[in-house]
């Protein structure tokens, strides 16, 4: 047998197992790199978070991305350069952290990598008559491991699309397994690039358990802050605290049709893009609105279809006072953050930090999960046969050597 087989059917008999979590958004700020260690599996899994780090991206590392992020028509030979380089890089940033926490390669059971996610293409969005649902992300998983030293599971997506899903949010899997409280309705809300939640009810029943994208969180409020200062974010919100939202501008934003399309759904900067505001503009007559008040609107844009999103919910389920716990780039703004609050009144808000995880870790975290259960699992939770959340396991397996 080849040892490292022997080495996976060993630790998933272990009681717990050292897992790297790796998560790089669409927000391009670098690789969340968290140790977790998990006992159990399914409905008995324990993590804690041993060790967490950003490694923040470079300015060119970033433009090699965006040279293919979201685009239809690309460099093919950059693209495939990229792939082998990402996987290279995150096994590197890997090992590295590692040393920074003195630990060995040996002493980790496995990486998983979620890779750097460059176009996503549901069908609802490519609507090209016989072509499924699709998404890519890159950062090859042998490259990771063979500079890691360390088995690597990665391309997680491929899966879920292969039995129904879109490819996206999984955060649902983790969220479930983590973060289910009986007596306690809970959104698990991400505020990335993209913002998602899950809806976890409190009757732990998976097949009531749902997940879908809400529409922009942060990709256009970063978008135009890199525009107007230089900046990757709008830090504290403090453009938008400036500006007056318009409304014209607004309601022209809103006018797609992602928003009124019934749930699970998912999408990207491939739809909500700097071109897809400028169009906005040019609808409403906004074209000259000072970039305070852009801000100002674009922040307002994602909190109030987040809060339509969540309402509609609350309704569906017909949820009285349910608890929300945020993640992501964007419960670091308070305009965001206040303007959701104020919106929905009958929620409670915190962060998942109240929950043992700190909200900048959740989703490298929740890969690490996938990983364990993918290893250690019985194969699969019970989420019912339904769109959207097939009820399958995840991961590709790497070997290092």
């Amino acid at each position: 047998m080849n040892p490292q087989l022997q080495r996976l059917y060993d630790l998933a008999k272990k009681p717990d197992r050292r897992i790297v979590g790796l998560m790089s958004g669409t927000s391009l700020d670098g690789l969340d790199v968290a140790l977790c260690r998990i006992s159990g599996n399914g409905g008995n899994t324990q993590l804690s978070v041993e060790q967490f780090e950003t490694v923040p991206y470079e300015e060119a590392f970033k433009d090699s991305i965006r040279a293919v992020f979201a685009k239809k028509q690309i460099n093919f030979e950059h693209l495939t350069l990229l792939n082998e380089q990402i996987g290279r890089q995150h096994g590197r940033w890997v090992a590295q952290c590692l040393r920074n926490w003195h630990i060995e390669p040996a002493d980790v059971d496995l990486v998983a990598s979620h890779g750097q996610t460059v176009y996503h293409a549901p069908q609802q969005q490519h609507r090209r008559a016989g072509y499924p649902n699709a998404t890519l992300q890159i950062g090859d998983g042998d490259h990771v491991a063979a500079e890691s030293g360390i088995i690597t599971l990665s391309d997680f997506r491929q899966r879920h699309i292969a039995h129904g899903g879109e490819g996206a949010p999984l955060a649902v899997y983790g969220d479930y397994l983590l973060f289910s409280q009986e007596g306690e309705d809970r959104i698990l809300l991400n505020m990335g690039g993209i913002a998602n939640f899950t809806y976890l009810p409190n009757s732990l029943d998976a097949r009531v358990v749902f997940t879908t994208d809400t529409g922009p969180g942060n990709t256009l409020i970063d978008a135009f802050a890199r525009q107007f200062t230089g900046q990757p974010y709008d830090e504290n919100g403090q453009m938008a605290a400036r500006g007056r939202v318009d409304e014209a501008l607004l309601r022209a934003l809103i006018n797609h049709p992602f928003f009124a399309q019934p749930f699970p759904k998912t999408t990207g900067p491939e739809v909500f893009s700097k071109l897809y505001v400028q169009n906005a503009q040019q609808q409403s007559g906004t074209e000259t609105i000072a970039p305070d008040d852009l801000m100002a609107t674009l922040t307002r844009f994602s909190a109030e279809t987040i809060a339509q999103a969540i309402q509609r919910t609350l309704t569906q389920t017909k949820i009285v006072h349910p608890h929300v716990y945020m993640s992501g780039g964007g419960a670091h703004n308070p305009v965001l953050v206040g303007a959701i609050n104020a919106l929905l009144p009958g929620c409670t808000f915190a962060r998942t930090d109240a929950l043992g995880i700190a909200g900048d870790a959740k989703e490298a975290v929740l890969f690490a999960v996938l990983a364990n259960e993918a290893v250690a699992g019985t194969g699969k939770i019970n989420f019912g046969e339904r769109q959207g959340v097939p009820s399958v396991s995840m991961g590709k397996i790497s070997f290092y050597k």
